[in-house]
């Protein structure tokens, strides 16, 4: 079987390289709390993207830091409230995409929300502010900061409060929202999950943002990681803090916050993959602890999976 990591023998028991902080559950217990504090004055405006079975609107609710995020919701009008509803997460450095992309769901009676990563290709806000290099990579944005004002914790529980808004919306089925994306949208469904244990269903495809050690060990970190390649080169060039720095992007490592997982979770790979290598995504499905299961791709790198959004699409209907 081609691969280009370990042996899927061992990839099925692999846990992961990278440390984790030991006050790892007490840092994401307070940004939840922080999180929880918000008031997210949340706005809705009709979009000029209209459909004749959905009605699409831009909305905006205020996160953690005052940041203004940006959703694509789009609510079917052939079925009678509440709704099941699908969240969608985008890869890294895109945005949350078409609204046509979104209508295949909403055809089947579901609503979706699709949300903009802060700072990143769509309209939510990135507020900044941080310490340290702010140049390329938003992994290490934060780093040489406090703990809490790495980039990713702020998206995180964007992704949280994304959530908690739309289990409350009367219009929702709060015990049907599930969650789905590929690649920074795989690890964001995964982090939704966790964050927000109410999530239903979670379909991450080829995951992002897991075992960053794994990855540097593995000489991999290029492309999306190459940030982590380029801070040591920077700012740590004979690699004296390499223990410390991982153990700080060990809060932002979803393999640690996998174990939370209550939903049920279907996961995608290929064993190609060698922007995310499977070993990293097998640390976080191996962690995860609710049903799951996992669709794998032994030819297949990080690109469209055939088949994999109908099963997806069958995966996640209530």
């Amino acid at each position: 079987m081609p691969t280009i990591d370990l042996p899927l023998s061992e990839l099925k028991v692999y846990k992961g390289t990278n440390p984790k902080p030991v006050d790892f559950d007490d840092y994401w217990d307070r940004g939840l709390s922080e999180m929880r504090a918000v008031d997210p004055l949340v706005h809705f405006k009709k979009s000029d993207f209209q459909v004749p079975f959905a009605t699409c609107y831009d909305m905006y609710f205020t996160g953690v830091k005052g940041a203004r995020i940006h959703v694509k919701y789009v609510k079917p009008m052939s079925v009678s409230d509440p709704v099941p509803a699908v969240l969608m997460f985008h890869g890294y450095s895109m945005n949350a995409g078409d609204w046509s992309s979104k209508l295949a769901y909403a055809a089947l009676g579901h609503a979706v929300f699709a949300m903009d990563v802060r700072g990143q290709g769509g309209e939510s806000v990135d507020v900044g502010g941080v310490k340290g290099n702010t140049l390329k990579g938003h992994i290490i944005r934060g780093l040489d900061d406090d703990k809490d004002n790495l980039f990713f914790r702020d998206v995180y529980l964007d992704c949280a409060q994304l959530a908690q808004i739309v289990i409350g919306m009367d219009e929702i089925d709060g015990a049907n929202v599930s969650a789905t994306g590929w690649s920074q949208g795989g690890a964001l469904t995964l982090v939704c999950a966790s964050l927000e244990p109410r999530i239903k269903k979670a379909a991450a495809v080829y995951p992002f943002l897991s075992d960053f050690k794994r990855v540097w060990e593995l000489d991999l970190a290029i492309d999306a990681y190459e940030d982590i390649k380029h801070y040591f080169r920077r700012f740590d060039p004979q690699h004296k803090r390499v223990e410390e720095v991982f153990t700080t992007l060990g809060y932002i490592d979803i393999q640690h916050l996998a174990g939370r997982i209550q939903a049920k979770t279907l996961m995608a790979t290929g064993l190609m993959d060698a922007i995310c290598p499977p070993s990293t995504q097998f640390a976080a499905f191996n962690r995860i602890k609710s049903e799951k299961q996992l669709e794998i791709y032994p030819d297949f790198s990080h690109e469209n999976l055939p088949g994999l959004h109908d099963i997806i699409m069958q995966y996640l209907r209530p």
